[in-house]
């Protein structure tokens, strides 16, 4: 099977089941008008949670079983595929053939208990683990070299604890020009940044108060400015980052009317974020000025009226600008949205891979 030399040639999306007996990545064909197709599933010859919550700070509801972002990760090449396997505390990493198919190429130890999260800025990708009841719920984030056949190497000494061995992560996030690493802790309403040194470890952290209650989703424009959703607030906050890592709030805790704001997406044009709201089974849209504030547009169901209500969770935007992605977790399927210029999602399909809704599944990349 011919593997991608720079990007694969097929534009597709994929979702992580995280089953507890054999996780898998599911893949879906993206047409030129966003409507998806399944094509095929994918072991990463790993175990994940089900519908088990990595910790008990949220309720066992099977919803979100992660509490995390960016669990399944696309290198910004198009050449891998990266996912973690919480439930045998593993990373698999694939490479992408030239049809969107799957290829393993690895699985490797994730240098710690339940990993939930990781991303990758050229050859060095980060994952964020929970820790567990065994090791007293001893947090951190581990550092690996991506060889240039998708291998994973760990970085020796480039394993750190977050503010405190308990706090938990939301999510592992790379700033654009990948000298520091973000990390929103769920359990602390902080948002912890470290320094990536020239070895690939990294230093730190240096500690920040998050502007509302249970820091979650981040994403950074390419500006740097910095957004995170916000939980208990059901809220997007935007930030500034110095050079020595102090964030300081541009908009803080913005509101949506929604329940949830848990995950969060940003047009291709960054005029425009979308924040799914579990609890309420919506997207929100936020429009994003030049200085970075935020203003609530409005929302969107995520399922159709008169249809099984979907509580989105993982979001993506396609490469193009053209589609918003979101996965329902208490079904298994990918509801599809094209992006108006003025922000507003236009609902086209709920995509699904079975025929029997599932609880348990997290993780979306697009490509």
């Amino acid at each position: 099977m011919e593997i991608a030399n720079k990007y694969s040639r097929t534009s597709m999306v994929y979702i992580m089941t995280n089953m507890e007996g054999m996780n898998e990545v599911i893949a879906f064909y993206r047409d030129m008008n966003g409507i998806l197709t399944f094509t095929g599933s994918y072991p990463t010859y790993g175990k994940g949670t089900g519908t088990k919550k990595v910790s008990s700070a949220t309720a066992n509801d099977g919803i979100d079983p992660l509490i995390s972002q960016s669990s399944l990760f696309l290198s910004r090449d198009g050449r891998f595929l990266f996912a973690v396997n919480a439930g045998s505390n593993s990373i698999s990493s694939f490479s992408i053939t030239d049809s969107g198919g799957l290829v393993l190429v690895d699985v490797k130890p994730s240098g710690g208990a339940q990993p939930n999260s990781l991303e990758v800025f050229g050859d060095l990708l980060y994952v964020s683990n929970v820790g567990n009841a065994t090791n007293n719920f001893a947090s951190n984030i581990t550092g690996f070299r991506i060889e240039n056949n998708g291998h994973l190497t760990r970085i020796p000494g480039a394993t750190h604890s977050l503010s405190t061995i308990t706090a938990q992560p939301a999510q592992v996030l790379f700033t654009p020009d990948g000298s520091k690493i973000v990390v929103p802790e769920f359990t602390t309403d902080q948002i912890s940044v470290f320094h990536v040194n020239k070895n690939h470890t990294v230093t730190g952290p240096i500690i920040n108060d998050s502007s509302g209650i249970r820091p979650f989703g981040s994403c950074f424009l390419s500006s740097g400015i910095l957004l995170v959703t916000e939980v208990g607030s059901s809220a997007l906050s935007s930030y500034s980052v110095s050079a020595n890592g102090q964030l300081r709030v541009i908009s803080g805790s913005v509101r949506n009317g929604q329940k949830t704001a848990c995950w969060v997406a940003t047009a291709r044009n960054e005029r425009f974020a979308f924040t799914t709201n579990t609890l309420s089974g919506t997207i929100s849209t936020y429009r994003i000025d030049g200085s970075g504030t935020l203003t609530a547009l409005g929302h969107i169901a995520s399922t159709p009226e008169g249809t099984p209500t979907g509580l989105p969770i993982d979001a993506g935007v396609s490469k193009d600008g053209r589609n918003f992605y979101t996965l329902n977790g208490n079904q298994g399927t990918v509801s599809v949205f094209h992006i108006r210029d003025d922000g507003r999602l236009v609902r086209l399909q709920v995509a699904a891979w079975t025929s029997s809704p599932y609880f348990g599944s997290q993780g979306l990349a697009v490509f």
